[in-house]
């Protein structure tokens, strides 16, 4: 009999055969691990933690991206011409998307509260359920895409740099707000997007310094392209000891994770910084002194840089595995564009003055964050379908609908739908929210007749102990719509 293999949230452990003789603690090992997987696995019910289960930095992002086996060796098609002038664009029938999704809302499951609506890309809505603002946690990140496209570019880079400082001696580490700045360069050919990494910056700036003559420097360290607090006033005071979010900063390695553990560090700029000057001295630049915080003179010269991946990169992925840290540094960048200030607040400011540009409804809309880790936060499902009208109108704004994760495949979605709901399998593509009561989903499906539909349906009065029936509700809600003959 050979070690069998329980899947918890997608990720397997594999416990070891009963009848093979093990000491006390060996015995107890993989029970431990088991019941730490669980844990994590609930926290993943009650706060979106895509990008701390493993799911973080995918290889591919859509079906059609992913590598075709090796030795397989296909001919090079040339594109059809066509045998039939294009059909006209199909009109959703409102009676039947009535019909599709009537039952799945009245399920006791969801709750006293529940907001839900279907429409089309050009903004139309057919069904409405007459919910009003609810708390839509981590759909907010469909609102903070779409203004980060629109005020930054979606080929905006963010550079992580090493100037030289106020003294003859000092060189300075500037933190730019690169969102996924990492500790060392990953050499997978499928890592995607590509990540700026410490490890490649200080080499740069040791071969720069070389060259110049210099082998003993003073590090300095500036993380002041963002201000005020790193972790929001209207989030619980839980989040940071629980690791659900790191301090956000403009200057981090890793997204603010302990290198040596789990949670997150208090000062992420102190341990970019740390590990910054470690890595010079590997490459032969001896470090004196204590490090500091500074403020780099603008015009001061650079020694080294290294850019992030574009902003459209940066958005499909924080959408596809839900990163809170990722939201959170677009929002500031927004803010820094919009209303010239690198915090939450301005933040806020910055992402609902863009959305008014866009003519994206905003009436009674509540925001206080980026991520949508706030309970504070409220919006309409005429705000949801609205943002993601917007992102479908203008091509340099689709990457937040390319950045949605398809049901069964990917990302935050990967294990819902593959099981359940096979019908909607390749078909629904959508982003999650999760907090604890609160339950959502919003984004793109396909019905039967080939028509795409925008829905939006969130509950956030769900009882605890009917987390997985909601969870099942929803994914049943984007079913229906994937069965439907709705046009």
């Amino acid at each position: 009999m050979g070690p069998i293999t329980y899947s918890v949230e997608g990720v397997d452990v594999a416990a070891t055969d009963a009848r093979r003789p093990m000491g006390r603690v060996a015995g107890w090992f993989p029970v431990a691990l088991v019941l730490l997987i669980l844990g994590t696995a609930f926290a993943a019910f009650e706060v979106d933690l895509g990008a701390r289960l493993g799911i973080a930095h995918e290889p591919a992002v859509a079906p059609e991206q992913v590598a075709a086996p090796p030795g397989l060796d296909l001919p090079e098609f040339a594109d059809a011409a066509p045998v039939a002038a294009a059909a006209p664009t199909a009109r959703p029938d409102a009676k039947a998307v009535r019909r599709a999704v009537a039952k799945v809302l009245r399920r006791k499951s969801l709750g006293p509260h529940v907001v839900a609506a279907v429409g089309t890309p050009d903004g139309r809505i057919w069904f409405d359920n007459g919910g009003d603002e609810g708390m839509p946690a981590s759909l907010t990140k469909l609102v903070t895409g779409l203004a980060a496209l629109e005020s930054l570019g979606p080929d905006r880079v963010f550079r992580t740099s090493v100037v030289a400082g106020a003294g003859a001696r000092d060189v300075v580490l500037v933190g730019g707000g690169d969102p996924f700045l990492a500790a060392e360069p990953d050499l997978s050919e499928t890592a995607w997007p590509r990540r700026a990494d410490l490890i490649t910056l200080a080499d740069h700036a040791a071969a720069a310094l070389i060259a110049d003559g210099r082998t003993s420097v003073r590090m300095r360290y500036d993380d002041s392209l963002f201000s005020g607090p790193g972790l929001n006033p209207r989030w619980p005071d839980n989040y940071f000891p629980d690791g659900v979010v790191a301090p956000i900063s403009a200057l981090w390695v890793e997204q603010g994770d302990r290198l040596d553990g789990w949670g997150h560090v208090e000062d992420p700029a102190m341990t970019a910084a740390q590990f910054f000057a470690a890595r010079l001295r590997d490459a032969g630049i001896q470090v004196t002194g204590k490090l500091r915080r500074t403020t780099a003179a603008a015009e001061a010269p650079e020694l080294a840089g290294v850019d992030s991946a574009p902003v459209w990169q940066i958005i499909e992925q924080v959408i596809a595995v839900s990163d809170n840290e990722g939201a959170e540094v677009l929002a500031h960048h927004v803010g820094l564009a919009e209303a010239a200030s690198g915090s939450f607040a301005g933040g806020v400011t910055g992402v609902t003055a863009v959305l008014d540009r866009l003519g994206v409804p905003l009436d009674d809309a509540e925001l206080y964050d980026g991520s949508g880790l706030s309970r504070d936060n409220l919006l309409s499902a005429e705000t949801i379908l609205g943002v993601l009208a917007a992102a479908d109108e203008r091509p340099e704004l689709n990457a937040v609908l390319d950045g949605l994760p398809v049901a069964g495949f990917n990302g935050s979605m990967r294990l819902r739908l593959a099981e359940s709901n096979p019908e909607g399998l390749g078909k629904v593509r959508a982003k999650t929210g999760t907090l604890t009561g609160v339950h959502g989903l919003a984004g793109t499906v396909v019905d039967l007749t080939g028509t795409v539909l925008t829905f939006v349906v969130f509950a956030d009065r769900v009882p605890p102990q009917d987390t997985l029936a909601a969870r099942a509700a929803l994914d049943d809600f984007t079913a229906a719509l994937a069965a439907c003959t709705c046009s």
